[in-house]
C-alpha cells in the first residue's frame, strides 16, 4: 500500500480509503446498497487494516447511524489501534424528521457531531466532511460552526463533498480572512463514465493544495466488469435496484469494451482498470472503495497493483473524454498565445 499527504495538513492517508455504506443497510435506499452486519464487517475491517489501508470513511446518514455504530463496534472487537486509523464521517443529510435535524446550522452540526461521537465510541473524528450543499444557511456561518468545532477538539480536520467550485472557493476566502480552519479536503463522484470534476473541482485542489477523495470510482458498480452492451442486468449489484450515480449508459459501453481490451493485456479484471485509471490521475489522494465480500475487497485492493501505461491511459482517455464546455474551450482557445516558445 502506498500513502499519500492530505493536503496541506502534514497527515498521511493510504491511496485506498474504505467505504462502510454498505454496512447495515437499515431503511430507505440503503437497504438497497448493502446490508453487511457486524461478524461481515469484522471479517471485512480486518482484511482492510492487514492490506495497510488506514483511511476509513462512513456517514451519520447511512442507515441512519448504524454504519457508524457497526464501525465503531468493530474497531473495538478486532482491538485496533484507533491512532493508527484515520476516521472520517459526514454532516448535513437528514436524521430525523425533526425541523432543525438536517443541513448545516451550528445546532445541527454540534449536534451531529456529539451523536456520531457517540455510534462509534470514539472522543474524536478526524476528519469531517459537510456532506452537501444547505442553501438556507450562510457559508461564512457554516465555516465559523465548523471552525469552532474543531477549536472543541471533537474534530480534527474539515473537508467538503458535493459543493459546486465557487461556493468552495468563498468558503476558503471566509476561513482565510477570518483565521479559521480552512477545508482540507474535497470527496467528489469520479469515475470513468463521469469526469465532471476535472472541468472546476480538480483545478481548484491543485490550485488549493486540497486533497481529493472519489466516491464511486466504479459508477455505482456499473465498471465492475459484470455490465455489458449483451448485459444490461447484473445479478448482485445495487444498480438493478437503485440506479445512481447517473450515467451515460451507451458511453460507459463504450468505455467497458476499451477497458475489457485492456485489462485482458494486464491480466486483470475490468474493476482494477477502472480503479488503476481513477488512482493515477493527477491530484487524486485516496479512492474510496466499499465491498460486500472479502472477495470483492481483495480485487478492489489489488488494483493498487494495477499500473496502467501512457497507451492505455491514452486509448481509455479517448473514449472517456469530457465534451468541450463553455467557457473552458474559449480559455483553451484564448490561452494558446501566451505559451512561452524555447
Amino acid at each position: 500500500m502506498k500513502y499519500n499527504l492530505l493536503g496541506n495538513t502534514g497527515l498521511v492517508v493510504s491511496e485506498i480509503c474504505f467505504g462502510t455504506m454498505t454496512f447495515a443497510g437499515k431503511g430507505g435506499i440503503w437497504e438497497n446498497i448493502g446490508k453487511q452486519q457486524q461478524q461481515e464487517v469484522n471479517d471485512l475491517m480486518k482484511v482492510v487494516v492487514d492490506s495497510g489501508i488506514n483511511f476509513i470513511d462512513t456517514a451519520n446518514v447511512y442507515s441512519y447511524g448504524e454504519s457508524e455504530k457497526i464501525l465503531g463496534q468493530s474497531i473495538k472487537d478486532l482491538g485496533l489501534n484507533r491512532n493508527e486509523l484515520v476516521i472520517a464521517t459526514k454532516v448535513r443529510s437528514r436524521m430525523s424528521p425533526g425541523l432543525n435535524n438536517v443541513g448545516l446550522s451550528r445546532y445541527h452540526i454540534f449536534h451531529s457531531v456529539d451523536e456520531s461521537l457517540k455510534r462509534l465510541q470514539l472522543d474524536h473524528i478526524d476528519v469531517l466532511y459537510v456532506h452537501g450543499f444547505d442553501p438556507y444557511t450562510p457559508v461564512e456561518e457554516i465555516m465559523r460552526s465548523l471552525n469552532d468545532i474543531v477549536l472543541s477538539g471533537k474534530v480534527r480536520y474539515i473537508a467538503v463533498c458535493n459543493w459546486p467550485a465557487w461556493v468552495v472557493m468563498k468558503a476558503l476566502g471566509i476561513a482565510e480572512k477570518h483565521g479559521w480552519n480552512k477545508f482540507v479536503g474535497l470527496q467528489y463522484y469520479f469515475s470513468l463514465a463521469s469526469r465532471d470534476i476535472e472541468r472546476e473541482i480538480l483545478p481548484l485542489a491543485t490550485s488549493e493544495n486540497l486533497a481529493v477523495m472519489p466516491w464511486s470510482p466504479l459508477a455505482g458498480g456499473f465498471l465492475g466488469g459484470k455490465y455489458s452492451r449483451n448485459a444490461a442486468k447484473a445479478e448482485g449489484t445495487r444498480r438493478d435496484t437503485f440506479d445512481f450515480p447517473p450515467i451515460d449508459k451507451e458511453k460507459a459501453y463504450d468505455i467497458i469494451d476499451v477497458i475489457a481490451e485492456i485489462s485482458k493485456q494486464h491480466s486483470a479484471t475490468v474493476a482494477e482498470v477502472a480503479l488503476a485509471w481513477v488512482r493515477q490521475q493527477k491530484g487524486i489522494t485516496s479512492t474510496i472503495i466499499g465491498a460486500k465480500t472479502i472477495e470483492q475487497l481483495n480485487a478492489n485492493i489489488k488494483s493498487v497493483d494495477l499500473q496502467l501505461s501512457a497507451d492505455d491511459l491514452e486509448k481509455i482517455n479517448k473514449v472517456s473524454a469530457l465534451p468541450k464546455e463553455y467557457p473552458g474551450w474559449m480559455v483553451e482557445r484564448q490561452s494558446g498565445d501566451r505559451l512561452i516558445k524555447s
